[in-house]
């Protein structure tokens, strides 16, 4: 593949100073050497690292299991919450043409699991009645509530519709290797299993078969995807900042944060990537944000908020900053047409592709943001591509990683998101919860 990714600064440089950058060499070498000789906090879920030179067993298995959903299935329900499917949508969504689900294109991947909607479910059950369909269940524990009482309703209806013997041919879990209710059942019921990885947590497992299952049923080349993140983990096998993106990236909003932004959008102009931005905000806000400490992660999709969110980010509090993420050429555009009456007066626009007005909108909107003191720099694709989107959640991957020790944090761990869930099992009467 030619090109590469880029990260343009170029709007930051009036907010921090290169010998800023300089200052944190130390801490980002530390971080580096932290993530290498696997020394820091969480060492034990560093196995994401290692993933895109997986030369896995499983294959064999994995890729006849693929092909046998592609050619039987009218639909696939993937079935997890949080790390266990927003990278397969995050991956699927980009790189499957926006309406796919109105055509006829089969399988069709829907989801369920990461909300407890009952109107959700119920529609979702109503779609799928009388299609052929198929399940992927992700989960290491099988015991989180939300796919745990998901899975309940969907297994109950495949089991009706197919019977037990046939229903457990199309039910396929993703979990533990050797523990938990979701393994425990699996073997029981004799589903086919592939492995979520011990040493590899869950917003870091899409590159893994809890993302890459879905992904290849949707058509996708794991392969490709994969080959990305190896060609970019290969690029950031040193401790520099300036030659090494994802520790720039990390350096550049740690400084950021330490000159009070403490909230960082992630702006695109693609519908596509929408998904993708809800993966990065799961990456970074359970990675970081912790200890009292942290990024917040939020994201915009331009230019579409540009006409909501857009007067707060230009003249709102200054705790903010911007990381763009474009889409440097597209395979198929639509051209402005020229019209002789010119009532809308946007004959000006007449000639030009539709993606060549949302570059300019890009870089007035950058140019604004940044007069108006929000920072911003800029993440440069080639394409939106497997290859590409390989080479971008990596890149994430690894910057969170350099980032959280930065902080002085563990960037693997969520403490945090245990409190709700306590007070859900007092308040639902679950056995053993003190009330």
């Amino acid at each position: 593949m030619s090109g590469t990714i880029n990260l343009d600064f170029d709007n930051v440089k009036d907010f921090i100073s290169e010998s800023d950058l300089n200052s944190i060499e130390e801490k980002i070498y530390h971080a580096n050497n932290l993530i290498k000789e696997k020394t820091g906090p969480g060492k034990e879920y560093l196995g994401w690292l290692d993933l895109p030179f997986q030369n896995d067993d499983d294959i064999p298995k994995f890729n006849e299991t693929v092909e046998e959903i592609r050619l039987e299935a009218d639909v696939l329900i993937s079935i997890g919450i949080g790390g266990s499917y927003l990278g397969a949508r995050s991956v699927i969504e980009a790189l499957q043409p926006n309406f796919i689900s109105c055509g006829g294109t089969r399988p069709q991947i829907h989801y369920a699991g990461f909300n407890i909607d009952s109107g959700y479910l119920t529609d979702l059950l109503k779609l799928v009645k009388n299609k052929n369909c198929w399940v992927n269940v992700i989960s290491k524990s099988g015991t989180t509530t939300e796919p745990g009482i998901a899975f309940r309703v969907i297994k109950s209806m495949m089991e009706k519709t197919y019977g037990k013997a046939l229903a457990r041919k199309r039910i396929i879990a993703t979990t533990d290797h050797s523990r938990g209710a979701l393994k425990q059942m699996a073997d029981q019921e004799g589903y086919t299993t592939f492995v979520i990885p011990d040493n590899v947590g869950g917003r870091f497992s899409v590159l893994s078969p809890v993302g890459l299952l879905p992904i290849s049923v949707a058509g996708i080349h794991a392969k490709v995807l994969l080959n990305g993140a190896l060609d970019m983990a290969e690029k950031l096998n040193n401790n520099s900042i300036f030659d090494n993106l994802a520790n720039l990236y990390a350096g550049i909003r740690y400084l950021l944060y330490q000159k009070g932004k403490s909230i960082e959008l992630l702006a695109n102009f693609s519908n596509k990537l929408m998904f993708f931005a809800e993966w990065w905000k799961q990456l970074y806000g359970e990675s970081e944000g912790k200890d009292g400490k942290g990024i917040f992660p939020a994201s915009v999709n331009f230019t579409a908020d540009l006409h909501s969110l857009g007067q707060y980010i230009q003249d709102g509090r200054r705790d903010l900053f911007e990381t763009f993420l474009i889409v440097d050429h597209i395979d198929n555009d639509v051209m402005v047409p020229d019209k002789k009456n010119n009532l809308d007066g946007l004959n000006y626009l007449a000639g030009k592709t539709f993606h060549e007005i949302n570059i300019q909108a890009y870089k007035a909107t950058a140019m604004a943001h940044k007069s108006g003191g929000v920072p911003n720099m800029t993440i440069h694709l080639p394409e939106l591509n497997a290859y590409w989107l390989g080479q971008l959640i990596y890149f994430f991957e690894k910057a969170v990683a350099v980032s959280g020790y930065m902080f002085g944090i563990n960037p693997f761990d969520q403490p945090g998101v245990e409190a709700y869930k306590q007070n859900m099992f007092r308040l639902l009467g679950k056995p053993g919860i003190k009330k």
